[in-house]
């Protein structure tokens, strides 16, 4: 069961209650995991802290300013781990991609 049918099938459907840290799990990220995304207005990569899923899919994120925003993944870059143990910078849907594909292969 998705996130999305799991929070709305509580006692009352209209009222959307939302697990933060286990729907990131679920797409393979943590919550306060550091990310970084490129603003309309800047050039340089600017780094954040994840929150969250939103509603319609896209990450809830706490920028170094205190600021919230809601970023498509694919906008979005978290460290992972590399063929050699490095840690690179890899586009969150990227990550969320791979985490689905080991969760087919667990079962």
């Amino acid at each position: 069961m998705d996130w999305w049918h799991a929070a709305t099938s509580a006692a009352n459907p209209r009222v959307l209650t939302v697990h933060p840290a286990r729907d990131l799990r679920a797409i393979g990220l943590r919550l306060g995991e550091p990310v970084r995304f490129h603003r309309h207005d800047r050039s340089r990569w600017s780094t954040g802290r994840v929150s969250g899923i939103g509603a319609d899919g896209s990450i809830l994120i706490h920028d170094t300013d205190g600021s919230a925003r809601s970023m498509r993944p694919e906008l979005l870059e978290v460290q992972r781990p590399g063929r050699r143990g490095k840690l690179k910078w890899r586009a969150v849907s990227e990550v969320a991609t791979t985490w689905e594909q080991l969760d087919l292969f667990s079962s």
